[in-house]
């Protein structure tokens, strides 16, 4: 049995996982899906979050596990998993990038959402100065996020998105072969994503080779859309020789 740590998006929550969290403790698996720094019901205050104290948040938590980890990362927050991996790279079994920013040393995840310019989401985000967060407008939700998704998931997120630090996506990546490139990586694209687009998702994944590519043709949010296919691919993963292959 393996542990996995489901890290959120950006605007989300520990509640993207919620029904993959369950299919994989009845597999005998434990799950960690947290709150980053800031959202979700962690009351950090937003103004105060930065890209430094969350990744130390992450290591603090792998730290106080026994095991070692399979970190998982969707959207914008692949930059978290990746710069954990650099200073905890003897706890990580695997990283499982879904549909996830996969960013080399010395870029930023700016620099390549700015390339993806097919993506829906752009013209809909608020910048608050005051607080040094952004907002997605709810009514980008369905069809920017959810479109494969039932309808009483867009009626959640419009309860539970909240803001985000901006900070984050600004941060150059510190990265070494030595330390985050000795962990094993999974991509895992999605065909169908509005939010993170399949160009600039293959951009990075080619730029930053993984050893095994899933794919499933879903939107940006499989975890609501097919919560079983995804655990089946976490769990093929975790169970994965380090084999190089594309799927």
């Amino acid at each position: 049995m393996k542990t996995f740590i489901l890290i959120h998006g950006s605007w989300h929550s520990a509640w993207n996982w919620y029904k993959v969290t369950s299919l994989l403790e009845k597999q005998g698996h434990t799950v960690y899906a947290i709150d980053l720094p800031g959202m979700g019901k962690d009351k950090t205050p937003i103004e105060e979050v930065t890209f430094k104290k969350t990744v130390e948040k992450l290591c603090d938590l792998i730290d106080s596990i026994n095991d070692n980890v399979i970190l998982v990362g969707h959207s914008k927050n692949g930059i978290m998993i990746s710069q954990v991996a650099e200073y905890r790279p003897d706890k990580i079994e695997k990283l499982i990038y879904l549909a996830a920013y996969l960013i080399p040393n010395g870029k930023t995840q700016k620099e390549y959402s700015a390339q993806d310019t097919e993506g829906w989401l752009k013209s809909y985000v608020t910048i608050h100065e005051k607080t040094k967060s952004h907002t997605l407008q709810p009514e980008i939700f369905k069809e920017g996020l959810y479109h494969d998704c039932d309808e009483d998931i867009t009626e959640m997120a419009k309860v539970i998105l909240s803001h985000e630090p901006i900070e984050s996506g600004m941060v150059t990546l510190n990265l070494t072969q030595e330390n985050f490139g000795s962990v094993p990586r999974y991509y895992i694209e999605l065909t169908k994503d509005r939010a993170v687009t399949p160009f600039i998702q293959k951009k990075m994944y080619t730029e930053t080779p993984c050893k095994k590519i899933y794919r499933m043709d879903t939107s940006h949010s499989p975890f609501f859309s097919k919560p079983k296919e995804l655990v089946e691919i976490f769990v093929e993963v975790a169970s994965e020789n380090e084999s190089i292959s594309i799927a």
